[in-house]
């Protein structure tokens, strides 16, 4: 058994922390159904949880015993988030990283980490008891909270490494576009 499996199996068997995963984090493992027939030039892909948008998240084959997360989009985008289910909890629960990625100038690390920022202040604004709730994951799973600006780190290296590996295709051989974004922040108005 991976360290993967173990931290899903505390999960399932968790239910106030899959609440929280779920409803928080969109990090929601009842949510499976996106993705068959998905996988990787490297080879398969095993859907282990969904979010609301219609995304879900991926363990790919096991590597060194990690078995790396890869994501992929309802809008086609995907890539590698993390070397393996721990690290990418972390990102998953203190990172706006969707957004981090969408507002990345093309995967700028810099731009990441601002933006990163931004989203961090936007979060708290929002949701007063995020922090609480990412503290409350993170004991429950034996994951680190870090500051945004080094999880913004992590996820540019991660997904920098998408290219050839971990670009994902359909079951129609479609290939989905790379996780980076060119904008560095939102069109209207910019940052708040």
């Amino acid at each position: 058994m991976t360290s993967s499996d173990r931290l899903l199996k505390l999960i399932q068997t968790t239910p106030e922390i899959d609440l929280l995963l779920r409803s928080s984090f969109g990090f929601d493992i009842h949510r499976k159904h996106y993705g068959d027939g998905f996988r990787l030039a490297s080879g398969p892909l095993e859907v282990i949880a969904g979010e609301p948008a219609g995304g879900a998240y991926f363990l790919c084959g096991e590597q060194n015993g990690r078995r790396p997360v890869v994501f992929a989009s309802s809008e086609g985008e995907g890539g590698l988030l993390a070397e393996d289910l721990a690290d990418a909890l972390e990102i998953i629960i203190g990172l706006e990283w969707r957004d981090c990625l969408t507002f990345s100038g093309g995967g700028d690390v810099e731009i990441m980490q601002i933006t990163a920022q931004h989203l961090e202040r936007s979060r708290d604004k929002y949701n007063p008891d995020i922090d609480r709730e990412a503290a409350q994951v993170a004991t429950a799973l034996s994951l680190r909270i870090l500051p945004v600006t080094d999880l913004a780190i992590r996820l540019q290296a991660a997904a920098s490494k998408s290219e050839p590996d971990y670009v994902v295709t359909d079951d129609d051989g479609q290939e989905f576009g790379l996780p980076f974004g060119e904008h560095v922040e939102p069109r209207h108005g910019g940052w708040h």
